[in-house]
């Protein structure tokens, strides 16, 4: 079986492809598992110095894998193990994110985008809630954007969500714009990488501790619910669900 999660190192920098393109890099348990694998790896080898986070395909992930989830306790320890890593990692995103995939988005500590790239939260479309994922995001986003976009599912671009903080930059060649984002990752010291990151992470850190058994206990509830197999049913039939208005 060929690995859904592509690594790849080159001068200090550990790049992981997500590369599940047949259903989006949705969040299967098959691509949690491996990508939690690969951080680990990459975590503990000291040749290691950041991580690119990347995709194949036009979605960089589609979130949750509706035929075959992965458990929400496993993408909460994603989050966690990401934000807990001793390592800056950094989100490269050239397509489409969507619902759980804005989650793994958000913890990365470093996020940029080029151009074609949208975003939207789908859940209420589809009878679920941002649950889990709202815990690094919160920290990170303009409050009243992200109760329109959590609420609304509206889709944005790559501006928009630079102006609100899901994004740190976004450029016509975001190669180019990380070439000194990673220079500047590879001339600092290890050590004060790692301290340096936990200063940051600290408020996504807390969140994640303090609310990530009641959010993963909502998300698993909502998930089972009368209004979420109606909402993922209609979307699998591509037909509205019979609460729309």
């Amino acid at each position: 079986m060929n690995p859904i999660v592509g690594s790849a190192h080159a001068r200090g920098i550990t790049t992981l492809t997500l590369d599940s393109p047949a259903n989006r890099n949705a969040l299967s348990e098959a691509l949690v598992g491996e990508l939690r694998a690969a951080l680990a790896a990459a975590g503990a080898d000291p040749a290691v110095r950041a991580l690119v986070l990347t995709h194949a395909g036009s979605t960089f992930c589609a979130g949750a894998d509706l035929k075959s989830p992965c458990a929400p306790a496993d993408f909460l320890a994603l989050l966690h193990e990401i934000a807990e890593l001793p390592k800056p990692v950094v989100a490269r995103v050239t397509g489409h994110v969507r619902a759980g995939g804005l989650g793994l988005l958000g913890v990365c500590d470093i996020a940029a985008a080029g151009p074609a790239s949208t975003y939207a939260f789908t859940e209420t479309h589809l009878g679920l809630a941002p649950a889990v994922i709202s815990a690094p995001l919160l920290p990170r986003l303009d409050p009243r954007a992200a109760a329109r976009y959590f609420l609304t599912a509206e889709a944005f671009g790559a501006a928009e969500a630079a102006r609100i903080g899901l994004l740190t930059l976004h450029a016509e060649d975001v190669d180019q714009a990380l070439d000194g984002v990673l220079d500047g990752l590879r001339r600092a010291a290890p050590q004060a990488l790692a301290a340096t990151k936990r200063l940051v992470t600290a408020p996504v850190r807390e969140a994640l501790g303090r609310d990530g058994a009641e959010l993963t206990e909502l998300s698993a509830r909502l998930f089972a619910s009368e209004e979420a197999r109606e909402g993922i049913t209609a979307r699998f039939e591509r037909r509205d669900p019979s609460w729309a208005r």
